[in-house]
């Protein structure tokens, strides 16, 4: 299946609960449009700006495909991780079944910028906040998940993967800044090298995370690796979707899967950024992980 496939096929979603971050622009706001089409149970949206999720909506019902029927919108900052924690317990409680997380939302920087809580804003916003909503959403995703009915995590990222290193004494930018490059670029094999060791955690469950290249990133690629923000999503809907993507651990570029660089795949970093990952959680707030 290339990245010219049309968004004509179809897929019944009616009975299941979809999450996706970073829905308001570019990639995301073509998936959404996309995955409301296929009618799901509920569609439930976080977002940081209450404005522009409005503005989502508009665009939703003004398209010739899309449902605003099934949409939900949702408060929640990934760059407050207490704006996290509110959003799952909230959703655990008042749904308590999820059955697709599309851990879409990228952010990228000009300049060394610290969110509230005094992370690098693209290590926050790209890798730690969606650490912490998959790993409180994990128990409910599990639940959901039946022999039928498998449940899929998956991570968008983009080709700065390629450029991308792994220092655990520079995760924040605290040793070196290059410029925001390298940052994001950093923060894109992260996502990479987290599904990988979620997938090792999951491999007996019925839960398969997934990871996808969408291809739409930011100005210094737009030349050459930029796409429409159509095809982006399409890059990213149509794996998770395909009833033949039956694995976890895949990592996807233009709808056929291929492999990452070889940090992504060195499974001793990967543990040890996981717990890294849990270290820096606990010690911000040892109650966010519970």
């Amino acid at each position: 299946m290339g990245s010219s496939q049309s968004t004509i096929n179809s897929f019944d979603l009616s009975n299941k609960v979809v999450i996706i971050t970073g829905s308001s622009d570019g990639i995301g706001k073509s998936l959404t449009r996309m995955i409301s089409s296929y009618n799901p149970k509920r569609l439930i949206l976080p977002i940081r700006n209450r404005k522009k999720g409005e503005l989502l909506l508009e665009y939703i019902k003004e398209s010739n495909e899309g449902n605003s029927e099934c949409i939900e919108l949702w408060d929640m900052d990934l760059a407050d991780l207490h704006s996290v924690k509110n959003f799952a317990s909230k959703f655990i409680k008042e749904v308590g079944e999820l059955h697709y997380l599309w851990n879409n939302a990228g952010y990228y920087c000009i300049g060394l910028e610290k969110t509230k809580d005094n992370f690098e804003q693209q290590f926050q916003v790209n890798h730690l906040s969606h650490f912490l909503l998959t790993s409180l959403l994990l128990p409910t995703i599990k639940n959901s998940a039946t022999k039928e009915s498998q449940c899929k995590i998956i991570h968008t990222t983009s080709k700065g993967q390629l450029l991308g290193k792994i220092d655990f004494d520079n995760l924040n930018g605290e040793k070196s800044y290059t410029g925001y490059l390298e940052l994001y670029s950093n923060s894109k094999l992260m996502n990479i090298i987290y599904s990988n060791e979620l997938n090792r955690r999951l491999k007996d469950s019925r839960i398969i995370p997934t990871k996808i290249t969408a291809k739409l990133s930011f100005w210094f690629f737009i030349r050459l690796f930029s796409t429409t923000p159509d095809i982006g999503a399409i890059n990213v809907m149509y794996p998770a979707l395909d009833p033949d993507t039956d694995e976890g651990g895949k990592y996807f570029e233009d709808c056929k899967e291929t492999t990452p660089i070889d940090q992504a795949l060195d499974e001793d970093l990967a543990k040890k950024f996981w717990e890294k990952s849990e270290e820096l959680l606990n010690n911000f707030d040892a109650s966010l992980l519970k």
